[in-house]
């Protein structure tokens, strides 16, 4: 059975080390420190998300229909994945599409929405969002 390999350890949260390597033909074994690429250290999701991103050929009108979601949400998980990776990012102006400029609320509005339509969220929970978004949430609204 093949697990993904844990990066952080579960006791104390520091990175962990690889320090064993095992032949799967053979009975080889080397011992010593090695590190992990840093694509294996991506959360699943994110994994997933470069690899719809790679079969589209980076073509992000692809990657939104492959994955069902909007371009500015394609755009925001690609930021997140090259942050992951360490990488920094170079602050530009907000995209324009068709004649109005999109903003930060309402991208996190669509992605609430898209979040509600695949049923990742109930319809509770996004209007919860969007009240905390906008700063109209009260913890009656848990309730």
């Amino acid at each position: 059975m093949n697990y993904k390999i844990p990066h952080r350890c579960p006791v104390c949260d520091h990175e962990l080390k690889i320090s064993k390597l095992t032949c799967t033909h053979c009975p080889t074994k080397i011992e010593g420190e090695f590190s992990s690429c840093k694509f294996c250290r991506l959360p699943r999701e994110q994994i997933l998300f470069i690899e719809a991103f790679i079969k589209c050929r980076g073509n992000i009108k692809e990657v939104e229909k492959e994955l069902g979601i909007s371009y500015p949400t394609v755009r925001s998980r690609l930021d997140s994945v090259i942050e992951t990776l360490g990488y920094s990012l170079e602050k530009e102006k907000e995209p324009v599409f068709e004649n109005a400029a999109i903003t930060k609320e309402q991208l996190r509005r669509q992605e609430i929405l898209e979040a509600l339509n695949r049923g990742e969220i109930s319809a509770q929970e996004a209007a919860v969002q969007m009240r905390k978004q906008r700063g109209l949430y009260s913890e009656e609204d848990t309730d």
